[in-house]
């Protein structure tokens, strides 16, 4: 991203407070002109002071030329007080301001995004939280440094470069003839340094993902025993990035030699100037210290090149990845318009085919199958045939590449996508639990929920009476629940929702046997009338589906009732008699008798 897209990027954030921008450019202006007090009062003071020992007066005589100069410098001081809190507060709060509408936007912008968008490479939660964090940092501190110190020390330069000039055309362009060198450094520095800074950029996101990883994975870490393989990995990572952080150090640090000593050139080459101008009776004594002054002035900005440069470069390497993740509007969710004002729950697939983005193996293929509504239709199949991908499509998470999905003889894609998962509950095997209280997360489902409405979902999930017992009750932390607990929250969460059409993967799967029949009996409560689909290893929740479709490697190979598919001897009836030997029915069946 170049500097010209940066800026054009931040110009909608910066607008709204234009009128922070003009108090910093007026406060600018003022403090360049008082910048340059110091050099005048020197000059004249130091002349003052010479006609006053050639004339052979003392303190008396020169007291009034005290007196001047104290007032000029204690005046300017204080006014130049108000002028450098004004710019830092303002520049502050100008930073606070657009910090938090950058972070609010690409808060908003992300949970408008396809789900293909976080699981293409690359956005993973670790890498996304790293460019989101570094892209608003660098960008907002080089606003801030722009109205702190960019911009005033260069316009502290280009007064005194004008003063120089207006007082003596020669020393003026000495001044002037050290800036283009000067810059010509900086930017062979930046130019430098750039790759090694986007390096660093990817070793960031890098390790950032990394700690999630290991935060996310510490249980089956530890249970292999792999800590120093999971150490070592990082240490990789360290090693890479402290590597690159030494030679952007090399680089500077080489550079920043150069520019220094090009600096003392032109100091060297004014005294030698001015020295040459007084000795010709062209200038005052005062004029050498003048225009060492003005030169200080002129060349400061330059001594700050390389942290300004610095700046830049990272709120431009920083700002790739956060404005890529800002402006990824074709990563946006498609919605239609259509909102009928009651939805059966009929899906019908035509002919649909998928493959997940960044994946060249076909998901689905050539998937033709009819849901009736207000019936349980069970989705049955070995790990990887499709089931939960055909889930994530009736939800329009994703879209088909090829065929159309129809939801009671309307596209999928017409529906208002909002409308349409407010009418669909959404139960999977490892439900999310917020950071809260296990009231908030209940709540989830329907945030106008009353408290008793809350306590009602928690009874039909059969948690009401273990959260009774906690300390806190409903205020408890949810995160502190077992995990069989955390999913009867989740199902808790539909029952509060209250949908036509319930999509079911896995809903029982770390519950125990006990809670997983208390589940099912009330889950065949709320299936009444309602449209259900259902994935799950279990018999008892696939043999009372009213319709079963079995998937193979991404087909429907049967369909049917229990019975129908089961006396085909096919896919179904080898999933069903594993199903059946893994539970040993014969010894159950024969403890079952004994009793």
């Amino acid at each position: 991203m170049s500097l010209y897209q940066l800026f054009k990027n931040i110009k909608p954030y910066v607008y709204p407070y234009r009128w922070l921008v003009v108090l910093a450019l007026l406060l600018t202006f003022i403090g360049s002109l008082t910048a340059q007090v110091n050099a005048w009062v020197l000059r004249y003071t130091v002349d003052e002071i010479s006609v006053l020992l050639e004339a052979h007066k003392g303190l008396a005589e020169g007291l009034n030329v005290l007196i001047i100069i104290t007032v000029i410098l204690v005046s300017k001081e204080i006014l130049n007080s108000f002028v450098q809190f004004g710019q830092k507060y303002y520049g502050e709060k100008l930073r606070i301001f657009i910090s938090k509408d950058l972070a609010q936007t690409v808060i908003e912008k992300i949970l408008t995004y396809k789900l293909s968008f976080f699981t293409s490479g690359g956005n993973q939660p670790g890498m996304l939280q790293t460019r989101i964090d570094r892209g608003v940092e660098s960008i907002t501190r080089l606003v801030q440094n722009f109205f702190i110190d960019i911009l005033p020390l260069f316009a502290n330069s280009i007064v005194a470069l004008i003063m120089m000039f207006n007082a003596n055309f020669y020393v003026g362009l000495v001044g002037l003839c050290i800036i283009p060198v000067y810059y010509y450094v900086s930017r062979q520095q930046a130019l430098k340094m750039s790759g090694a800074r986007r390096e660093i950029r990817n070793l960031r996101e890098n390790k950032s993902q990394g700690i999630l990883g290991i935060l996310e994975s510490i249980t089956v870490i530890k249970s292999f025993i792999r800590e120093n393989i999971e150490a070592d990995k990082q240490m990789g990572l360290q090693n890479d990035l402290t590597g690159a952080q030494m030679r952007i150090r090399r680089i500077s640090f080489l550079f920043d030699g150069m520019k220094s000593f090009i600096e003392q050139i032109g100091v060297v080459a004014i005294i030698i100037l001015t020295a040459y101008f007084v000795l010709t009776g062209q200038m005052t004594i005062g004029a050498i210290m003048f225009h060492i002054l003005l030169f200080n002035n002129v060349s400061a900005p330059i001594r700050q090149l390389h942290r300004i440069y610095d700046q830049m470069n990272d709120a431009l390497i920083y700002s790739e990845g956060f404005f890529g993740i800002l402006n990824a509007g074709h990563q946006k969710e498609e919605s239609g318009e259509y909102k009928p004002i009651k939805i059966k729950g009929e899906f019908e697939l035509r002919n649909v085919n998928f493959t997940y983005p960044g994946n060249e193996n076909q998901t689905l293929h050539n998937i033709n199958m009819k849901i009736e509504p207000g019936k349980i239709t069970a989705l049955v199949g070995l790990s990887g045939a499709g089931k939960s991908t055909l889930v994530n499509l009736l939800d329009k998470f994703y879209e088909p590449q090829a065929g159309e999905i129809l939801l009671d003889g309307v596209a999928l894609s017409e529906y208002d996508t909002m409308y349409l998962r407010d009418n669909i509950g959404l139960v999977l095997q490892k439900n999310h639990i917020f950071n809260g209280s296990i009231e908030d997360n209940i709540r989830y489902g329907n945030p106008d929920a009353t408290f008793e409405e809350v306590v009602d979902a928690a009874k039909k999930t059969y948690i009401h009476d273990q959260i009774e017992l906690l300390p806190e009750g409903y205020h408890t932390s949810a995160l502190l629940l077992s995990g069989g607990q955390q999913q009867k929250i989740a199902i808790a969460r539909m029952f509060l929702k209250n949908p036509p059409i319930i999509f079911l993967d896995e809903p029982t799967a770390s519950l125990d046997a006990i809670a997983t029949e208390q589940i099912k009996n009330s889950l065949d409560a709320i299936k009444e009338n309602r449209t259900v689909i259902i994935i799950s290893h279990s018999i008892s929740q696939i043999i009372d589906s009213d319709c079963i479709f079995v998937m193979k490697d991404g087909r429907i190979v049967e369909s049917g009732t229990h019975e129908e598919i089961y006396n085909l001897h096919g896919t179904y009836s080898d999933i069903f008699d594993v199903m059946t030997r893994s539970l040993n029915i014969d010894k159950i069946s024969e403890t079952l008798e004994n009793k």
